[in-house]
C-alpha cells in the first residue's frame, strides 16, 4: 500500500512542474503599450541625451463580442 502511493506521489510531483512551466497557459495576446513618461508639473521627462522618456507596460488585449441589437423600449401606458 505504501509502494503504490509513493508511486502516485512521484508520477505527481513529476507531472506538476512541466505543466507548471508552460509560458502560454492562459495568457492570450499580450501587446506593449508606451506612454510618454511625467512629472508632477505634466512636463515631459528626458534623460541626459533630451530624449523624452517612456513608460512601457503589458497590456492583455480582449476581444470583443458581437451582439445582436436591443429593439427600442415600447412606450408605457
Amino acid at each position: 500500500m505504501k509502494n503504490i502511493i509513493f508511486i502516485a506521489g512521484l508520477a505527481l510531483a513529476v507531472a506538476l512542474p512541466a505543466y507548471a512551466a508552460d509560458d502560454t497557459a492562459g495568457k492570450g495576446e499580450v501587446k506593449k503599450v508606451c506612454h510618454p513618461k511625467k512629472d508632477k508639473a505634466g512636463k515631459e521627462v528626458k534623460d541626459k541625451n533630451g530624449k523624452v522618456v517612456e513608460e512601457c507596460k503589458d497590456v492583455k488585449v480582449r476581444k470583443k463580442l458581437e451582439a445582436t441589437e436591443i429593439p427600442p423600449a415600447q412606450p408605457k401606458k
